[in-house]
């Protein structure tokens, strides 16, 4: 869970800070949140991304968004697989 939480943390606040008003739509998150996600040190990432609840949620309503993961080639890294679905989350 810690890792999940710390990939989700870490890519949040590495999109945000490149394109934030596009990373704010892709991740479903208020101004208020992006601003919190920015202003968080290392010690704190951390120790959020320790939580024991899931930190980001799923948005599995685009049909398009599903059938592009599901019919990707099983030679894809699995890195490359999470990373999309974390930007589409």
């Amino acid at each position: 869970m810690r890792e999940l939480n710390l990939s989700y943390l870490m890519l949040a606040q590495r999109v945000l800070a490149s394109d934030r008003e596009a990373a704010q739509s892709h991740l479903g998150l208020s101004t208020e949140m992006a601003d919190t996600l920015l202003k968080l040190s290392p010690a704190q990432t951390e120790k959020l991304a320790s939580s024991s609840q899931v930190l980001c949620f799923f948005r599995m309503s685009a049909d398009a968004m599903l059938t592009g993961l599901a019919g990707r080639s099983n030679e894809a890294p699995v890195s490359a697989v999470a990373n999309d679905a974390l930007l589409a989350a």
